[in-house]
């Protein structure tokens, strides 16, 4: 054993390099190396000083630098991000030089002015997998800075890094979201990390009879699916409302992995004569491409919900053979013993799920009322009629009297008398009571046990990050929002799941990055109008009076009668500094 004094102590670093550089020294060697000086001499070198850092080496495209404090390490790369997005917002793509961040505090060993050890190794292969422009931190990077940082990060899980022995959790700044302006569309093509677990998303079921209106029956038995399924916390299930956007459409599985961010694709398809049914199935590895197992079952259509146990437990059984009991004996749980009931809920689910506008809402309200005529012990159905109240409200189709709230109140208790270990009841009735009743105490515990028994419901995930920010809990929100929107990538509802983490940013005072997210709240709908507001307010906040006063132009266009002193539908322990953000912005008193 050597004698030999070794110096350690413990440190933040950061480790930085530039994506794609072989590219773009291939584009334009000269051109490229003159960027890279000129930014390390403006921007990186300067960034690092002013937070108390030093830069132990640079290597060609890249660099190590060393803290004493991780704060100061990730504000560093924070603000160096920033700078790098500002200075490529009139880049073409194919020329920006754009860094990826690993930042990792450990011990490091000194020899002479350099650093060696696990702790630069890590933050090394951090920076690896990060995104251009995107910023990666470990775990025990994560529990130092909790509360110290304006950066919120998403949870990757747990990732194997190369010839790091054991995995680590890893968390990183969302992609765009260190852009202070108005931030371009989200890129589609990047690949989503894969949970720490199983993943699995069930594609839309082809009907098969010769009945169009069947539709909404082989949709009803892919929500099953998908619901029992996500009864199981070993494995990661992707909503329903993401899996919905490929109805319709030849989908490539591989693209399917990508963009959801899934190991694992279930297809099939229904088909449903008389009364029998028919479903196939077949399982399919995103990576590969392989089919895993392939099935037919068949039966009576008194055997419904059996055959999708059937499909369920053969999905498990292939991908995730260690299972709780308790979870399978929940998962076969039959919503209603009534199939008439059965089938008017599924034609509800179909109505809410086209997001039509009042006329959709009203009919399903309509169906699932229908539905617990003929089963009033059907718990789900109370607690999706209950929700038809919230989306009436939230769109002002309707003006909430004595009566709804009594109605909102009834349907609500009902769903949680009949279905107490029912997470979708719970949620949606949960979320009932927050946003019309507005007893955010009761909603919150509701929504808090629907997502111990399912922790995959992304739904809840929304509803839960609404709720904490109505009860002034706007950090809390952002990770439920990011939850929800990593369930559910592709929802057609990831509009107001951007703009409820704007509208938390806002409240933490992070205007720039609240800005940045109501952009891309608005990007699939320009005119919807929380999202315009939180714009407004947002730019107005962060000193950008153009585009606060372009985004409430549009807001007045829309909405004439809108005015600081009528903002009903904001429920927040915070609207003075939301109403104050408005006037900025332009809106009268």
């Amino acid at each position: 054993m050597s004698s030999e004094h070794v110096e350690r102590r413990l440190a933040a670093i950061l480790a930085a390099d530039v994506a794609g550089s072989c590219r773009l020294i291939g584009i334009d060697e000269e051109g490229t190396l003159a960027r890279l000086k000129a930014l390390r001499r403006t921007l990186f070198d300067p960034k690092i000083a002013e937070h108390h850092g030093r830069v132990v080496k640079n290597t060609g495209d890249g660099a190590i630098a060393e803290f004493a404090s991780v704060v100061d390490a990730v504000r560093c790369a924070d603000e160096i991000q920033r700078g790098m997005a500002e200075q490529n917002i009139d880049v073409p793509q194919d020329k920006r030089i754009e860094l990826r961040i690993g930042i990792h505090v450990g011990d490091i060993i000194i020899e002479e002015n350099d650093i060696f050890g696990d702790g630069v190794n890590i933050a090394v292969r951090l920076e690896g997998i990060a995104e251009p422009g995107g910023i990666n931190i470990s775990d025990d990077a994560r529990r130092q800075i909790r509360g110290k940082v304006d950066v919120t990060f998403e949870d990757l899980g747990s990732q194997s890094l190369k010839n790091i022995a054991e995995p680590m959790r890893v968390w990183r700044v969302p992609y765009g979201r260190a852009v202070p302006a108005v931030p371009t569309r989200l890129r589609v093509d990047d690949a989503l990390a894969l949970p720490d677990k199983p993943s699995i998303a069930v594609l839309p079921f082809t009907n098969l009879s010769s009945d169009p209106e069947q539709d909404y029956f082989a949709d009803g038995m892919v929500d099953d699916i998908i619901t029992a399924l996500s009864h199981f916390k070993a494995l990661f299930v992707i909503a329903r409302n993401s899996s919905f956007t490929y109805k319709g459409r030849a989908v490539d599985v591989k693209q399917v992995g990508r963009e959801l961010g899934v190991r694992y694709v279930l297809e099939g398809s229904v088909r449903k004569a008389a009364n029998r049914v028919r479903i196939t199935g077949q399982l399919v590895d995103t990576a590969t491409g392989a089919h895993l197992w392939a099935e037919r079952f068949d039966g009576g259509l008194g055997d419904v919900f059996d055959l999708q146990d059937q499909v369920t437990e053969s999905v498990v059984g292939a991908i995730a053979p260690a299972v709780e009991k308790a979870e399978i004996e929940r998962a076969k749980r039959k919503p209603t013993d009534s199939l008439d009931a059965y089938a008017l809920y599924l034609r509800g689910l179909a109505r809410l799920y086209q997001f039509a506008g009042r006329q959709a809402n009203d009919e399903a309200l309509r169906l699932f009322n229908s539905a617990i005529e003929l089963d009033p012990d059907f718990a789900s159905a109370y607690g999706r009629a209950a929700f038809c109240y919230v989306a009436a409200q939230g769109n002002s189709w309707i003006s909430i009297t004595a009566n709804e709230i009594a109605e909102v109140q009834r349907l609500a208790q009902r769903a949680v008398e009949l279905g107490n270990d029912d997470a979708i009841a719970l949620a949606h009735s949960g979320y009932a009571l927050a946003y019309v009743v507005r007893d955010l105490g009761l909603g919150a515990a509701l929504i808090d046990r629907a997502l111990l028994l399912n922790s995959n419901l992304a739904e809840a995930w929304c509803f839960g990050g609404w709720v904490k920010i109505f009860l002034g809990e706007p950090e809390a929100a952002i990770e439920r929002f990011s939850r929800a929107m990593r369930l559910s990538p592709l929802d057609p509802f990831v509009t107001g799941m951007r703009n409820g983490t704007a509208y938390a940013n806002f409240l933490l005072g992070r205007y720039d990055e609240a800005a940045s997210w109501a952009a891309m709240a608005l990007q699939d709908k320009p005119d919807f109008q929380p999202g315009l507001r939180t714009a407004a307010a947002s730019n107005a906040m962060a000193g950008r009076p153009e585009q606060a006063q372009k985004a409430m132009a549009r807001l007045r266009e829309l909405n004439p009668a809108l005015r600081v002193s009528n903002l009903k539908d904001v429920l927040s322990p915070y609207l003075s500094r939301y109403q104050e953000g408005l006037r900025r912005a332009g809106l009268p008193e």
